[in-house]
This record gives structure tokens, sequence and C-alpha cells, in this order.
């Protein structure tokens, strides 16, 4: 059994430890709440652009000529866009973003190019070898559009040079604080959503539909990939905020195994001392 004085050190490590991770855990509910403020307040003009984008689709399908981000061609070579965080002590947050993108990338009979948003899904794209095209990382913790655009201009530039047949991210999507989920989306060629009763409404567009169409589509795609880089940011935080709780919690609780344990150990050593005491006393007398 360790010393009462190993006892006292690996308590008082683990109790450092625990004041850590609390701390951690309350940084990330701070800025779990304004990740989360920030993809409900984007997620109503991310749903209006859908719309906007699924009614001028459906005007513009009679016409001889689509815009080229609405074309379908055959797939023969995939693009796809992984968004993880810059750092770890989240959970599986990036590792189940990760093994998506894998199991995707080898699900593909046509070879895949990546684009990483975040140096976890970058480091491991470099390590295992993927033809890895571009890469975003070091983002604030309040990204703004503009310094996610460069990814988004290389798949729609890309798309609309032949190098991407299709483009996909893959991103942890924020249902609850509890609950985040890894999912992959298809952005290129734009596939309009389904037509809903709100969205009949009767607008007048200039110059005409197909040209406001061809204006829009870059736009919607390149919210739809800052709409999940919010979406894993507000993920990311969510799940560190879990994980140092249960770091917490886990701490404290072998702090008071440890101390148990500790307790036991000084009993054991001065009821040896007294033993020791009381044997030396016998000796003595019958001497």
């Amino acid at each position: 059994m360790p010393s009462t004085r190993e006892f006292r050190r690996r308590i008082r490590s683990v109790k450092n430890t625990s004041q850590i991770t609390k701390a951690m855990e309350m940084v990330s509910a701070v800025k779990m709440r304004r990740a989360q403020a920030a993809v409900a307040a984007s997620r109503p003009y991310a749903d209006k652009m859908a719309e906007l984008v699924g009614g001028l689709a459906r005007l513009t399908a009679t016409t001889d000529e689509l815009d080229p981000l609405l074309v379908q061609r055959p797939v023969q070579r995939v693009g796809l866009i992984v968004i993880t965080s810059d750092r770890g002590l989240c959970g599986a947050l990036n590792t189940n973003v990760i093994r998506r993108s894998a199991r995707f990338i080898l699900e593909q009979p046509v070879p895949v190019q990546t684009m990483a948003i975040g140096k976890k899904g970058r480091d491991w794209l470099v390590r295992h070898g993927s033809e890895m095209v571009a890469e975003v990382s070091g983002l604030p913790e309040r990204p703004s559009l503009v310094q996610v655009a460069p990814i988004t201009t290389l798949a729609i530039d890309g798309y609309r040079a032949g190098r991407f047949d299709r483009v996909d991210v893959v991103y942890s999507r924020f249902v609850s604080t509890t609950r985040q989920e890894a999912t992959r989306q298809q952005i290129l060629p734009v596939v309009p959503p389904p037509r809903t009763a709100a969205a009949v409404v009767d607008y007048l567009f200039e110059p005409d539909p197909a040209t406001v169409l061809s204006r829009l589509l870059p736009r919607y795609v390149e919210v739809e990939v800052y709409q999940a880089v919010l979406e894993t940011a507000a993920s990311e935080h969510s799940s560190r905020m879990i994980s140092m709780h249960n770091a917490t919690q886990n701490a404290r609780e072998v702090a008071r195994e440890l101390t148990l344990s500790y307790n036991k150990a000084r009993q054991d050593g001065i009821t040896k001392e007294i033993l020791e005491i009381a044997a030396g006393a016998e000796a003595l007398k019958a001497s």
C-alpha cells in the first residue's frame, strides 16, 4: 500500500485537476450560450434562403439552360469538406465527424479530394494520406462568413470548372446541449428543397428569375457551409462543457476514494505504532 505521503500527493493532484476541469466547464458554458445564440439567429435566414432558392429553381425549371450549379452530371470526382474543431477535450465530437468522413470516402468508387475546416480534421486527413486541396484553421470564437468563404469559393469554382462533379460537407449538427449528430450534406450540385405550403408566395423578380437565381446560388452554398461551421462550433462547446463536467465529477469521486484510502492507511499506521509501543512496554515490564 502506498505511504500516506504518496496519498496526500495524489489527492492534491486530483483536486487541482478538478479545479482546472471545473474552470474549463464554466468557460465552455459561456461560449456554448453564445454559439447557440448564433446558430438560432442564423437558422431562420438559412431556411428562408433555401425556400427562396427552391421557389426560383421551380420557376426556371422550364427554361432551356439551367444554372451550372444546378446541373446533375455523372460523378467522376468528389469534393468533401470536413468541418471539425481546432482543439480537443470535447468528447467524441471530432471522432464521430472523422469516422463519418472516412466511411464516406471509402464508399466512393471515384477519387475524393478533401477540404478541411479545423485542425483536428486537417491533421487526420494529412496522417491518412488524403488528397487535401485546401484547409482553414484558427477561426475565432465567432467566425464570419468571409473567413469561411475561401473553402466555399474553391468548391464552387471547382464544380463549375469540372474538377468536382459533387461536393459534400460533413459536420456536427447541433441538436441540443447533450446531443450532437455527425451529419453529411450534399451542397453541390444544389438540390432545391421540397416545396412547402409556406413557400407558395407570388413574387416579382427583377430582372428575371433565372438571373436572380444565378446570383443567389453561390450565396446559398456559402450560407449552407457557414451554417455548418456555426453548428459545429455550438456542438464543440456543448460537448466540451459536458466532458469537463463529467471529468470534474470523476476527479471528485477519485479524490473521495483516495481520501478514504489515506485515512485507512493513516489509521493502520497509528494502530501499528500503538501495538509497537505496547509490545515495547510489555518487554520492559518482563525484563
